[in-house]
């Protein structure tokens, strides 16, 4: 078992805390983790782009001139792709760009981020994120007291109401709950900070 420091929003070590190395100090599947990072940014995609074939486009009810005679090339119509006007080749179409993986892939990319995290020194456990101001100047300066900078992912296990309010105004910080946790916004982030019921919360839903 691997042990952490857990901190207090002043930076001082209050303790060490015990983590499953199956959770957090796994040999990473990079294929997977794009794989899943792949599924949620794709889940995000619209899919409305659409164009018109020649079948769709209006006009071109007949023959712009006679099959034989006038010394141009034969058309059946002035709706076809190479005029102006008519319909798109293999244009895109409305659709949905969602795929699914299997539940073991979903544990081992997230396994495979949290891992990642833990190795460049990017995961700091505190021992409760729950602030006593809503004051964006206040969250500041916890930032700055915990030396925190870039991008800056809170995961609280609790209650974050306080630290989301505090915090909404600073464009490079994102608030999860624990059960929103997900690959994308762990490996979007510069650092990430966790209270430390969610590293339970995490290994009793990863074990």
């Amino acid at each position: 078992m691997t042990k952490v420091n857990v901190i207090d929003l002043k930076g001082s070590k209050i303790k060490d805390l015990e983590i499953n190395d199956e959770i957090w100090k796994i040999e990473g599947n990079d294929i997977v983790l794009k794989k899943a990072i792949r599924l949620q940014m794709d889940s995000l995609r619209q899919g409305t782009a659409d164009t018109k074939g020649r079948s769709e486009v209006s006009g071109g009810g007949r023959k712009p001139y006679r099959q034989k005679g006038t010394g141009n090339a034969r058309q059946g119509s002035i709706r076809a792709p190479h005029y102006r006007g008519g319909g798109i080749v293999f244009g895109p179409t409305p659709r949905d760009y969602t795929f699914k993986i299997n539940k073991k892939e979903r544990r081992l990319a997230l396994k495979t981020a949290l891992s990642e995290k833990l190795a460049e020194k990017k995961l700091i456990v505190v021992d409760s994120l729950e602030l006593t101001s809503t004051k964006t100047k206040d969250a500041i300066s916890m930032l700055e007291t915990l030396k925190l900078s870039g991008k800056v992912l809170f995961v609280s296990s609790h209650d974050a109401e306080k630290l989301y309010l505090a915090t909404r105004n600073l464009g490079n910080i994102a608030v999860l709950m624990a059960d929103e946790l997900n690959v994308y916004d762990i490996v979007n982030a510069d650092v990430m900070v966790c209270d430390e019921d969610t590293m339970k919360y995490v290994e009793e839903a990863l074990n």
